[in-house]
């Protein structure tokens, strides 16, 4: 694990032995469950490292002591089980919609001895219907456009928390489609990180959303419709 050493130094994240030991047994889980069910295209180890681990570790500085936090469509559990295991003195639960994906997070959560996680099989909007702005906040690390992926996240999110997407860099033009989304869900853009994933060429983008009001109970809508009709 000295790679990963390396960006734990980098981002200023405090670690021990367990800390390492922690990821060691996090990498061993993936490569076993992936040959089980598919998790992840991405199993080389130091790749893993980088793109997996590093990658989800950079919302570390926005993550404070004691908040509560939602990552919606864990899949593998990234980006949340990483900052778990760096931030024991916070809550993360983490959210699917495939019990066989739920059910690996589990036996991590269990060889970890995460005690800050708990993984819950449902669907997001299924979900946020029983908690409406109760979250610090809102991670998803995913593929889908900012419009949909808002319409998913900050119904969780308290006034003034944040909702937290990971993306791939160049998201002007996203940001730019993600105005109306904004507006009718009543948030504002409140940080922009652009970065290189060190020695690697990696460009990737953190982009935070803060509610400003309480947003309208309709959302998010069911049915798929924030991925077939974004706001």
């Amino acid at each position: 694990m000295i790679l990963l050493t390396k960006f734990l130094k980098k981002l200023n994240i405090p670690y021990n032995d367990d800390t390492l030991h922690s990821f060691e047994t996090f990498y061993n889980l993936l490569i076993e469950w992936n040959q089980k069910f598919n998790l992840t295209a991405i199993t080389e180890r130091n790749d893993v490292i980088i793109k997996h681990f590093a990658d989800s570790l950079y919302a570390f500085p926005y993550i404070t002591y004691g908040e509560c936090v939602v990552d919606i469509g864990a899949g593998a559990g990234f980006p949340s089980l990483p900052l778990a295991i760096v931030l024991p003195n916070v809550n993360f639960t983490l959210v699917d919609s495939l019990n066989k994906r739920v059910t690996f997070l589990n036996e991590v959560i269990s060889q970890l001895e995460l005690k800050n996680c708990v993984a819950v099989h449902a669907r997001a909007e299924d979900f946020a219907k029983m908690n409406v702005h109760t979250f610090d906040i809102a991670l998803a690390r995913a593929v889908s456009p900012l419009p949909t992926l808002l319409e998913y996240l900050i119904p969780f999110v308290k006034v003034g928390g944040k909702a937290i997407c990971y993306k791939t860099s160049n998201i002007s033009e996203e940001l730019e489609l993600a105005k109306t989304a904004m507006r009718i869900l009543k948030c504002d853009l409140s940080m922009r990180q652009d970065f290189t994933i060190e020695d690697t060429d990696i460009d990737r983008s953190l982009v935070a959303f803060t509610p400003t009001s309480f947003c309208n109970r309709i959302y998010p809508r069911d049915k798929n419709k924030p991925k077939t009709n974004p706001l």
